[in-house]
C-alpha cells in the first residue's frame, strides 16, 4: 500500500503536487473564502425554501457546520444538540450558552441521558457501541423533526477521514476501519435528507473555515471531541458512575495541559478509564481501584499521528492530581502508540 497523502510519507506531498500543477496544470488558487462561497451557493440551492435541523454537538465540526449553514439560509435553520449523558464535564451548559445567547441560532436541547446510558447498559462491544449511539441518535433527531414544521434536511458535520474510516468514499477498494454514527446514511424510514457541507474537508481545513467564518480561535482550536463520545473512552460496560468518574479526570488533565502551556501543540488529548483495577495505597490503607490512561497525540489530519512527548512533570502532576482529586482512580499510564499501528480514539 502506497499513501503519499498522509503527512508520514516521505516527500509525498511534492509527490501530489507535481501531479497537480505539473501533470493536470492546476493553478492551486483555491482559497478557503472561496469554498465558503461555493459552499453557502450550494447549501441555498440544495434546500431551497425548505426548513434544515442541524445536529449540534458542540464541537468544532458541528458548530462550524452550523455557523455556515446559517449564513446560507438563516433562520431556516433549527440546531438540535442532544446530551447523550457522554459529553465532557459542563459541556452541555457551554454548548446551549454559546448558541443560543452568542450566534443567536434557534437551539433545541434534548436531555437524553438517561436514554443512551440504558440502551448501553451491558453493551461492550465497541462496534456495537458505536452503533447503539448512531441508532438512538437519529431516533432522537426523528422525533424532533417532526415537531419542526417543514422540516426536511438534517444537517452533520461529518469530515472527509469519518468517511474514509467507516465506507469507500467513491467506491474504491479502502478497508472500514470503524464505523462513525454520523456516517452512511440515514435509514429508510427517516425523511430527512442529508446536508453534510464539510464532508470533502479534513480537520485543519474545518479550523481554517471556522476562523474564515469569524469563529473565535480558542473555540476553533478545541481538541476533537468524538460524536460518540465518553462511550469510547471507556472500554468494557458503560454506567454513570464511570462516566462521571472520566468526566472529573479528563477535566483535570485539560486544565494542567492548559496551565503549562501546552494545548496548543496537541491535536488531541484525552483520558481513557480503563476495565482493569489495581491495588494501591491511600494512607495506611490498601484499595482495589481502577485504572486511567493518558492520551495526547500530535497531528496535522488525524489520518496519521504521533505521541505527544510531555515534560515528566506535566504528567506527574496530571496523575498526582487526578489520583488524589477522583475517588476511584488509583494508577494513571501514559499511553505512547502512534496512528498507525493505533488509532487515536481507544475504541
Amino acid at each position: 500500500q502506497f499513501h503519499p497523502e498522509v503527512a508520514h510519507t516521505p516527500r509525498g506531498a511534492l509527490i501530489l503536487r507535481n501531479f497537480t500543477h505539473r501533470i493536470a496544470g492546476l493553478s492551486g488558487d483555491w482559497t478557503m473564502a472561496s469554498f465558503r462561497q461555493e459552499a453557502v451557493a450550494r447549501i441555498r440551492e440544495q434546500v431551497g425554501e425548505g426548513r434544515v435541523i442541524c445536529g449540534l454537538s458542540g464541537g468544532v465540526d458541528s458548530s462550524v457546520a452550523a455557523v455556515l449553514i446559517h449564513e446560507a439560509i438563516g433562520d431556516q435553520l433549527t440546531c438540535v444538540f442532544v446530551d447523550t449523558g457522554l459529553l465532557r464535564l459542563n459541556e452541555a451548559e457551554q454548548v446551549v450558552t454559546m448558541f443560543r445567547d452568542h450566534y443567536n441560532i434557534p437551539l433545541v436541547h434534548v436531555d437524553a441521558g438517561e436514554l443512551f446510558l440504558g440502551e448501553l447498559k451491558g453493551v461492550t462491544d465497541p462496534e456495537t457501541k458505536r452503533k447503539t449511539i448512531g441508532r438512538l441518535f437519529v431516533d432522537v433527531f426523528d422525533r424532533e423533526a417532526a415537531k419542526i414544521e417543514g422540516a426536511a434536511f438534517l444537517a452533520q458535520g461529518t469530515l472527509y477521514p469519518d468517511v474514509i474510516e467507516s465506507v469507500s468514499a467513491r467506491g474504491g477498494p479502502s478497508a472500514v476501519i470503524k464505523s462513525h454514527h454520523n456516517v452512511g446514511g440515514l435509514p429508510d424510514y427517516m425523511k430527512l435528507k442529508l446536508v453534510e457541507p464539510l464532508r470533502e474537508l479534513f480537520k485543519d481545513e474545518v479550523r481554517a473555515l471556522g476562523v474564515e467564518l469569524g469563529l473565535p480561535p480558542q473555540f476553533v482550536g478545541r481538541h476533537p471531541f468524538p460524536g460518540p463520545g465518553l462511550a469510547i473512552r471507556i472500554p468494557g460496560e458503560i454506567t454513570p458512575e464511570k462516566v462521571s468518574v472520566l468526566q472529573r479526570a479528563d477535566a483535570i488533565y485539560l486544565e494542567e495541559i492548559r496551565k503549562a502551556g501546552l494545548y496548543d501543540s496537541i491535536w488531541q488529548a484525552f483520558a481513557v478509564l480503563l476495565p482493569v483495577k489495581t491495588v494501591g495505597v491511600m494512607g495506611d490503607a490498601r484499595t482495589y481501584e481502577d485504572v486511567l490512561a493518558l492520551r495526547a497525540v500530535t497531528s496535522t489530519d488525524g489520518m496519521t499521528a504521533d505521541f505527544f512527548e510531555f515534560p515528566w512533570e506535566v504528567l506527574g502532576r496530571c496523575a498526582t492530581r487526578i489520583i488524589n482529586e477522583v475517588r476511584g482512580v488509583n494508577r494513571v499510564v501514559y499511553d505512547v502508540t502512534s496512528k498507525p499501528p493505533g488509532t487515536i480514539e481507544w475504541e
